[in-house]
């Protein structure tokens, strides 16, 4: 069993889901970056997803788009991407899952690409833009390297496809509960509730369901629990405070604030 398995096997015993906490590496640069990972860990956060910076971030909002723009500029490499990796598992058990176009994995070589993540600590991978259809390379790669692989359904996959991709999926399964970029949103998409009801059934035993794209406060994280998710992913509001220049301190606050919506019995009272 791997840290991601472990991690949500005792957040079951716990009654409790997963917060899954975002940052793009190098932003505002390698060094920070490192340090809010840390402060994440330290508010809270059962999983960290750090983003592979790149240049045409089809599924990104403004917020994470600027966070590349800010990462690039700081001279971020992929050597010192995995360098992150390395001083952030020499630190910390914590899951870590990298999020990753799949341009620069192919242009690196997947198996190359995995070896050194994986060696340095990471224990999945997340790639918006490829289809399941279309991994089978990667999803062996995957199985040598016993790395978790992460696939993505959104409102318009149908129920058969998300069936199998769901069948692909280890770690967790990505459920995009709305249409567009990523973005910190004020409301959740009303359908939120009644997709990860319609998407679980479709899932093997055991996979557990991660919601993300929009989730910004306390309470959406509250809600995408209550309504049956194992995992509630937060991304541009994380990312937004980086932007602002916050403090590690007052990050961890910020995520702290975050993980109490991940508790179900404080759901429940809402």
């Amino acid at each position: 069993m791997n840290r991601l398995a472990e991690q949500f096997e005792q957040l079951r015993t716990k009654n409790e889901g997963a917060l899954v906490a975002y940052l793009m590496a190098g932003d505002p640069d390698p060094l920070r970056s490192l340090e809010y990972a840390m402060a994440m860990e330290a508010g809270g956060a059962d999983v960290i997803e750090l983003g592979l910076p790149f240049s045409d971030p089809i599924a990104d909002g403004p917020t994470i788009q600027a966070a590349g723009v800010r990462a690039f500029q700081s001279k971020i490499t992929m050597k010192s991407f995995v360098q992150i990796i390395t001083e952030f598992r020499a630190l910390s058990k914590t899951p870590l899952v990298v999020m990753s176009y799949y341009n620069p994995i192919w242009k690196m070589g997947e198996e190359t690409f995995l070896k050194q993540i994986v060696e340095a600590g990471a224990d999945g991978v997340a790639i918006p833009d490829l289809p399941v259809e279309e991994s089978t390379n990667w999803l062996n790669q995957c199985r040598k390297y016993h790395t978790s692989r992460i696939f993505f359904v959104t409102p318009e996959t149908d129920d058969g496809r998300a069936k199998k991709i769901a069948e692909q999926s280890t770690g967790f399964l990505y459920l995009v509960p709305r249409y567009g970029t990523t973005g910190a949103r004020d409301e959740l998409a009303s359908h939120t509730a009644s997709l990860i009801q319609r998407v679980r059934p479709l899932m093997p035993a055991g996979l557990p369901l991660a919601v993300g794209f929009g989730l910004s406060n306390k309470e959406q994280v509250q809600t995408v629990i209550t309504a049956g998710a194992d995992a509630a992913i937060v991304g541009s509001a994380l990312v937004d405070k980086i932007a602002q220049g916050v403090s590690p301190e007052t990050l961890m606050l910020f995520v702290r604030e975050l993980k109490d919506g991940t508790r179900r019995s404080a759901s429940a009272a809402v």
